[in-house]
């Protein structure tokens, strides 16, 4: 079936690439609903528990999606998909594909698709007993769907939130839940919704010993799992109903109920042994396994014969009572130096065990050690750098601008080392994940060279990019991850090329169907590696000599970070370079593309954009929200600088009311305050006023997955310290997104 709608929807794509402009918006309509309706029969056949059936019906809606590009669809199926892993309680399968979802769902703006992964995220904490993780998911899909008057999404939420209320054990606020479910459900046809309502409705009842009333909606559940096949429902319905029986005295009628359950319990595992032995090296095994016994078998009905047959009865006992003998012996003596060796095994395994345990608890303190000494370091260092960046605009003499440069160097470099040491600390402890998403890699990288502008200014060095016009225009991957890389590649040639050039170049090498490999080169006139340096500069704390290191400075972390990154994505870093002849990196990484190149051609020099103007900063009121004195008047004269209307909070309390009562173009949250934090002042904000921008300004260490943050309200985020043309870009971007001010 799967492969005739896969048929049906290729004849279409062709239409839809040869027809007229009328016609092919009619094919795309008919390929979405197609893709629609895939997706809807997913659905019924993870309710019913026919795991192959979904996945071919999953897998197909997908490779549409993907074929005409279309987000929301792509995002939905993830979602759904992370349903079925969540059926077959492979919670981690289903969280990892939810994450997929919500990141294409926040960047086009689905709410109501993200609502449906919001609900989805707060069941799998249910299962997994984070109660408090699951109610937020809950709390902000509940946001979600009143924005949108979603009637049949609220009564979702309820049914979810009821069964938590159950969980604690709280059967009145649960069946408050369940009747306001009940009533925001009723206009909607949603038969599984219904089934899992009143099963959960006589769950409660049956806690609270309410076993007529148990019974009654237990059967309802039971009914309507019936009439549309709902296997998981009618098992559960089935058992729930045995255990209230079985409480009421009525033990035959409560047995068969049972049986059914156990019956139907037993018939979905079979289901899925059927769907693991359909793989064709299995069969094969097995195969190979039956004919292999039925040659042992008649082997032995030979030798049965035969020994029918044999005169020599007598001499061949006598041998095998001699060779038993032996073999007693034999055993008796592997038998002790079995023990012996079992003895000496478990002690060693007990030594492993307690080496292992010992050694986790190293690697534990020492995330913990790096995560608190770095806010300890960065608090203090903010105010290094501030202080400053303010002495340095307040026209000082030349020899204190000569200090004050070198205190702005020794506090970068600082910086620099703490962030390094964490990312190769997360590196090590395998705890980095790629991650896919689609992204424009030219504009990737016209924004890395725009943040490393200003550094190459500093060293009189001009930034080049040539960008091969072949690359398609829209790529898969992890656009982080490249980021990263090409920031302490540039940044390492800018760090060793003074009045010189680097050049930024990407070439398409190969394509094979949407596959792609791309060549990524960064050249610089700088001073060079010696040939029998070139391979220890890619390990930890090393550098191409010790002259080096005392006139660049450096602990020789960026390229060990680039090549464990690069080993992560399966690519390589690859190195040509002579003493004073400048030096070539280069690596190879595979994409997907998702749309083709607009032009063909070779390469061309692409122009890397101007820094936002800070003027765009002028006569614009921002909010400071800061306990910290020293910070909060840092922050406060940088922006007032640059003709800030500057408020300021000191704490989140303070902040909610002034948010209340004033209009500000722009927040700047701190996370950790007395009283209320941060995240919690944003929440509230976020209730009265949800366009205006506010970015987290904070000195925690930040995880790999942000989505915390984000899912909190908070627009950007700028960790503590920071170089303060970075600080005013991100400021700059958002204020320019306003389309008028407050």
């Amino acid at each position: 079936m799967n492969r005739f709608i896969i048929c049906v929807v290729s004849m279409f794509l062709f239409s839809f690439s040869y027809g007229s402009q009328e016609n092919s918006l009619q094919k795309k309509e008919e390929i979405i609903a197609a893709i629609e309706q895939l997706l809807s029969d997913a659905e019924e056949s993870i309710n019913s528990v026919e795991f192959d059936t979904a996945l071919g019906q999953l897998h197909t809606a997908l490779e549409l999606s993907r074929s005409i590009d279309h987000q929301r669809l792509i995002a939905l199926s993830s979602s759904i998909m992370s349903q079925l892993y969540y059926v077959r309680h492979d919670y981690d399968k289903a969280a990892t594909e939810l994450q997929r979802a919500i990141s294409i769902q926040r960047t086009i703006q689905d709410k109501e698709g993200l609502a449906y992964s919001y609900v989805n995220y707060g069941k799998i904490f249910t299962q997994k007993d984070d109660l408090e993780r699951a109610g937020e998911y809950f709390n902000v899909a509940q946001d979600l769907y009143l924005q949108q008057n979603n009637t049949e999404g609220l009564g979702i939420v309820d049914l979810n939130r009821g069964i938590l209320e159950l969980k604690l054990k709280k059967p009145a606020k649960a069946l408050a839940l369940f009747d306001a479910a009940k009533v925001k459900l009723k206009d909607y046809d949603n038969p599984y919704e219904f089934s899992r309502l009143y099963y959960f409705i006589a769950r409660t009842d049956q806690l609270m010993e309410n076993y007529g009333l148990a019974l009654k909606e237990a059967g309802k559940s039971l009914k309507i799992a019936e009439e549309n096949n709902f296997k998981s429902m009618i098992l559960y319905s089935n058992r729930l109903i045995s255990e209230i029986l079985e409480a009421n005295g009525h033990y035959q009628e409560a047995l068969a109920h049972l049986r059914i359950s156990n019956n139907l319990r037993d018939s979905l595992y079979e289901q899925s042994v059927k769907a693991i032995t359909k793989d064709s090296n299995a069969r094969a095994g097995v195969d190979a396994l039956k004919s292999t016994m039925n040659e042992v078998l008649l082997k032995n009905k030979e030798q049965e014969r035969t020994l029918k047959v044999n005169k020599l009865t007598t001499i061949l006992s006598v041998a095998l009572i001699t060779i038993l003998s032996l073999l007693t012996l034999s055993l008796y003596k592997n038998n002790n130096l079995r023990a012996r060796a079992n003895d000496l095994l478990q002690k060693k395994n007990s030594e492993l065990i307690k080496a292992k345990e010992n050694a986790e608890k190293a690697s534990l303190a020492k995330a913990q050690f790096l995560s608190t000494i770095t806010h300890e370091l960065r608090t203090p260092l903010y105010a290094v750098t501030g202080l400053t960046h303010l002495l340095l605009e307040e026209s000082p003499n030349q020899n204190q601008k000569e200090h004050l440069n070198s205190l702005k160097f020794s506090g970068e470099y600082l910086l620099s080392l703490i962030n390094n040491i964490l990312d190769l600390n997360k590196l090590e402890a395998k705890k980095v994940e790629v991650l896919e998403s689609s992204f424009n890699l030219q504009k990737r990288i016209s924004d890395v060279l725009v943040a490393l502008k200003n550094s190459a200014e500093d060293k009189n060095t001009k930034l080049h990019l040539e960008f091969d016009n072949e690359v398609p225009q829209k790529l898969k991957g992890d656009p982080l991850k490249i980021s990263q890389i090409l920031i302490n590649l540039v940044g390492n040639s800018i760090k060793f090329t003074e009045d010189g050039d680097i050049w930024v170049r990407v070439k398409k090498l190969n394509q094979t169907g949407s596959r792609v490999m791309l060549r990524f080169e960064i050249k610089d006139t700088g001073e060079g590696i010696s040939k029998e340096k070139q391979k220890a500069i890619f390990e930890n704390f090393t550098q191409g000599s010790l002259q080096i290191n005392r006139k660049f400075g450096g602990t020789g972390l960026g390229l060990s970070i680039v090549k464990n990154l690069l080993n992560l994505m399966g690519s390589e870093i690859h190195l040509e370079s002579d003493l004073g002849e400048g030096s070539l990196f280069y690596f190879d990484l595979k994409f997907e593309a998702l749309e083709a190149a607009t032009i063909n051609g070779k390469s061309s020099q692409q122009e890397i954009p101007e820094l936002l103007s800070n003027e765009i900063m002028h006569n614009k009121r921002i909010l400071v929200v800061e306990d910290n004195k020293i910070n909060q008047m840092i922050t406060r004269k940088i922006l007032e600088k640059n003709k800030v209307i500057c408020d300021v909070a000191d704490n989140g309390t303070i902040a909610v009311e002034k948010a209340t009562v004033e209009n500000f173009d722009l927040i700047l949250m701190d996370i950790h305050m007395p009283g209320i934090s941060g995240i919690e002042a944003t929440k509230q904000i976020r209730k009265l006023k949800e366009n205006i921008p506010i970015i987290a300004l904070t000195a925690v260490t930040l995880d790999e997955n942000l989505d915390e943050f984000y899912l909190n309200g908070f627009t950007d985020i700028i960790p503590k310290p920071y170089k303060t043309e970075e600080f005013f870009q991100k400021i700059n971007k958002y204020l320019s997104q306003q389309k008028e001010p407050a």
